[in-house]
C-alpha cells in the first residue's frame, strides 16, 4: 500500500512551523489517514524552523488517539534534519508520558515551577 504523502510546508504555507494552531492542521491530516488504516509519509521539505509547540500539536497529540505501536508502524518522517528529528524524539517522549498519566506530568511541572 502506497503511503499518504503529507507536506508540512504545503499545509502550513511557509517554512516557519512554530504555532500550535498550524501543528493542529497537520495533526488532523495525519489522524485522518491513520484512522483509515493508511501509512503516512510526513515530509518536512522546505521547513526551516520547528518548535516544540508545533510538533506537540502535530505529532505528540497522536499519542492520545493511537497506540505507540500504531504510530511507530504507520508514521514516517522524511526530509527532516538530524537536529529536528531529535526535537521530534523529545516531544514524542514527553507526549507518551503525558498521555500515559496527564495528572502526574502536570503535578511534576507544578513542582518544578515552585522551585
Amino acid at each position: 500500500m502506497e503511503p499518504v504523502k503529507i507536506s508540512v510546508y504545503g499545509i502550513v504555507g511557509n517554512s516557519l512551523c512554530v504555532l500550535a494552531k498550524d501543528g493542529e492542521k497537520v495533526y488532523k491530516k495525519i489522524r485522518e489517514a491513520l484512522e483509515k488504516g493508511k501509512k503516512v509519509e510526513l515530509s518536512f521539505l522546505n521547513v526551516r524552523l520547528l518548535s516544540p509547540a508545533f510538533l506537540n500539536a502535530a505529532i505528540g497529540k497522536l499519542y492520545g488517539d493511537f497506540s505507540e505501536e500504531k504510530i511507530k508502524n504507520s508514521l514516517f518522517l522524511c526530509n527532516i534534519s538530524a537536529e529536528d528529528r531529535e526535537l521530534v524524539k523529545r516531544v514524542v517522549k514527553m507526549a507518551k508520558i503525558y498521555h500515559k498519566d496527564p495528572e502526574v506530568l502536570a503535578k511534576a511541572i507544578k513542582e518544578l515551577l515552585k522551585e
